[in-house]
């Protein structure tokens, strides 16, 4: 991509032509410093004051995340599991790592149905694995990290310690998981006010997670692996008839992976390696680059109906193949395959939604939530997204330490012939994935949140940018779809998709379900992108949750400034 297609690439992502009359609710944020985009404005602005101590992208990263598991406690938290993708400028290299854990050694269907089960528990004690997170944050800040590892996590602490007001987004999700907070005594007596939600504004507080977050601030990952953080898990979990052991824990080490990547349009797009669903989002963009999109209008019937037809083709695959290739083999090339592609591409009819799509056969040829995305002023990109799965995760609290369990594991199968069955020490299909893309000069980390609609999201996301020319904001913003099961012709709309479009789309078959204007079930996302020859970076956020984009606070405060005045 030549320096005259870049600027006039930037030139049109970051000017609306009409911005009187755009369609997009916010602008980019755009600066010459850093920059982080989170779901609560709280994070972003932690981050955002990490980068101006000094700090990577990677440490604005743990830093915002670590805030989140106060503030949005709900999608996140240190029971859960962690995915990253980093961009290191210097050398122009991507790393991955997958921070997700395994079902416990003594976790297995014939256990589980000697316990009663007919079918993966989708909560409790029995849907926990081992969290990944916080052993991922130190496997993140060792290799790219540049602020002391305590320090980072001072304003989570604080905001455990002192309290924050609770914003609107999240105080409806927190709404709609009473019935699970009343799981325990302790969760009621944490999380519940007199049996019900806190409202919005109310303050919050948390100081038994100041007291987990001050201990691993102090002694690292050990304090939940090894140390009495694990200790209050496996006394939890041993009260609740768990199956999880010290050894569980101990054993568990994040592991570093090779991003995968497909093109599209002369875009290289990458997301990262099963357990992860990220092949489905790579799979769909290549059915997509068979069908004529570009020019097309973003909301028109024919970019709608395809997207969607190929989404059910590429979760059919998804659902049948996706495993922990530590123990089943993936066909991960065939999958990725533009021959593939243009086979699965072809059972798309233009003029009839198809309910009844199954998996193909890609033989070899000739991957609730939240996301943020950091960019330091020296143009490295953290990628990073954390999760405890459903909302409140298994509804498992971990007694006197303030923190959810997640329910992972209830992505397993239970059948035993599936390469995605339950198995000891196996890692579960995972819905969360970080996401890069790439051309010529110009780096973009970006990610959305909300289980099975993280592949399509992004797919749209990139559809957006590369076939219809929308800057990051106006392509995170736009009107989407979702899908959140795996068969059958019914789709979940935005109202904001015009109405003589979804009459079309009726009438090829999809049956329309049309949320809200800016529906939390299409998941929020952040975007981060950089230029590499101005060194100009940009960022966006989604206004499906509470939170913003905020840059790193220019220098003008500083001790010689003021000696300037």
């Amino acid at each position: 991509m030549t320096a005259a297609r870049v600027a006039a690439f930037l030139a049109m992502t970051a000017i609306p032509a009409t911005a009187q009359q755009r369609s997009q609710a916010r602008s980019m944020v755009i600066t010459r410093s850093g920059i982080a985009a989170t779901s609560q404005t709280l994070a972003s602005q932690a981050a955002a004051v990490v980068l101006a101590r000094g700090g990577t992208a990677m440490d604005a990263a743990i830093a915002a995340n670590a805030v989140l598991t106060v503030v949005e406690p709900m999608s996140c938290g240190i029971g859960g599991d962690l995915f990253a993708i980093y961009y290191e400028a210097k050398t122009g290299k991507l790393h991955g790592l997958n921070s997700s854990g395994p079902a416990p050694a003594a976790m297995t269907i014939a256990r589980l149905k000697a316990l009663g089960h007919g079918s993966m528990p989708q909560e409790g004690i029995h849907s926990v694995t081992v969290p990944g997170c916080v052993e991922g944050w130190q496997k993140l800040h060792r290799k790219f990290g540049r602020v002391p590892w305590k320090d980072l996590f001072q304003p989570a602490r604080y905001y455990a310690r002192e309290g924050f007001p609770l914003t609107e987004v999240i105080q409806d999700h927190w709404k709609g998981s009473v019935a699970k907070l009343n799981f325990s005594e302790y969760s009621r007596k944490m999380f519940l006010r007199d049996g019900r939600t806190p409202d919005v504004g109310d303050i919050i507080r948390n100081p038994d997670l100041e007291k987990a977050l001050a201990l691993i601030a102090e002694k690292g990952p050990d304090a939940l692996y090894r140390g009495p953080v694990g200790d209050g898990i496996l006394a939890t979990s041993k009260k609740l008839g768990g199956l999880m052991e010290a050894s569980d824990l101990a054993a568990f080490s994040a592991e570093w992976v090779e991003p995968i990547r497909t093109t599209y349009r002369g875009w290289t797009v990458y997301e990262l390696p099963p357990n992860s669903q990220g092949m489905a989002a790579l799979e769909m963009l290549n059915i997509l680059e068979t069908l004529p999109l570009e020019g097309k209008p973003a909301d028109s019937s024919e970019v709608w109906h395809a997207r969607i037809e190929a989404q059910k083709l590429a979760y059919q695959d998804l659902k049948r193949y996706l495993a922990d290739p530590r123990f089943r083999a993936v066909p991960l090339e065939g999958i990725l395959s533009k021959r593939y592609a243009a086979e699965r591409a072809r059972l798309i009819d233009p003029e009839k939604a198809r309910c009844d799509f199954t998996h193909g056969d890609p033989l070899p040829s000739a991957g609730d939530t939240i996301y943020l995305a950091a960019i330091d002023k020296e143009g490295n990109i953290a990628s990073l997204i954390q999760s405890i799965y459903l909302s409140f995760g298994s509804g498992v609290a971990v007694e006197g330490y303030g923190f959810h369990l997640h329910n992972r594991g209830g992505m397993f199968e239970f059948d035993e012939s599936h390469p995605n069955a339950l198995e000891p020490r196996k890692r579960p299909f995972h819905t969360i994935l970080p996401a890069f893309m790439e051309k010529g000069s110009v780096r973009m980390g970006f990610g959305i949140m909300g289980g099975l609609n993280q592949a399509q999201a992004h797919v749209q996301f990139v559809s957006n940018v590369v076939d219809h020319g929308m800057n990051i904001q106006a392509a995170l913003e736009a009107p989407r779809f979702t899908k959140l099961n795996f068969g059958g012709c019914d789709v979940m709309v935005e109202a904001r998709l015009p109405p003589a479009v979804r009459q079309t789309l009726s009438e090829k078959g999809h049956q329309l379900e049309v949320q809200g204007d800016f529906s939390g079930w299409m998941g929020g996302g952040q975007v981060v992108m950089r230029d590499l020859e101005t060194k100009i970076n940009f960022a966006a956020s989604s206004p499906r949750k509470d939170g913003a984009a905020i840059p790193e606070p220019d220098p003008y405060f500083s001790e010689p400034a003021r000696r300037r005045r």
